[in-house]
């Protein structure tokens, strides 16, 4: 039977490379979309859409759809879709670094995951929700998660200590 040398991984490490990894593909997948746009006049889309199930243009969400289309319409595509190809290579080099436990990729983990912590603060007293309340319970708890294993990497885990 032949030995696997490397160590096993705690599940909450895999875990949460596949969320990198998730959120990594969800990125591409969203490029892929607005690549597709490309050619359109994405505000007429936003209203066609609109009339076509009835809705009230001037309603709260219909009104979103159409303020986000005229945002998309004025976007330089190319630097939005740059943007989400360079998000989406970190994320997924992140979740093959966790998967393989590399420190570099718990140091860019914890680090990535700090950077958002401020805007989620921001974003939760803003407007509170459960949902957004969750978003930041989990980011610092992945963040702390990451520091923990950086600082066991650093002790060394050996049963005598010198004196």
């Amino acid at each position: 039977m032949p030995q696997n040398h490397e160590s096993p991984q705690p599940a909450t490490l895999r875990l949460i490379a596949v969320f990198e990894a998730v959120k990594g593909f969800a990125a591409i997948s969203a490029s892929m979309g607005l690549l597709s746009l490309a050619h359109h006049d994405v505000q007429a889309l936003a209203q066609a859409l609109i009339g076509h199930f009835h809705l009230d243009p001037h309603a709260h969400y219909p009104r979103m759809l159409l303020d986000e289309a005229a945002l998309l319409a004025s976007a330089n595509l190319r630097q939005v879709v740059s943007l989400l190809w360079a998000y989406s290579g970190i994320r997924l080099s992140e979740a093959y670094g966790l998967w393989r436990d590399r420190a570099w990729a718990e140091w860019l983990a914890a680090v990535s995951g700090a950077v958002y912590l401020p805007l989620e603060v921001s974003h939760l007293l803003q407007r509170t929700t459960w949902i957004n309340a969750g978003v930041l319970a989990l980011n610092v708890a992945v963040v702390a998660y990451m520091v923990l294993r950086l600082r066991r990497r650093r002790v060394p885990s050996t049963p005598f200590a010198p004196s």
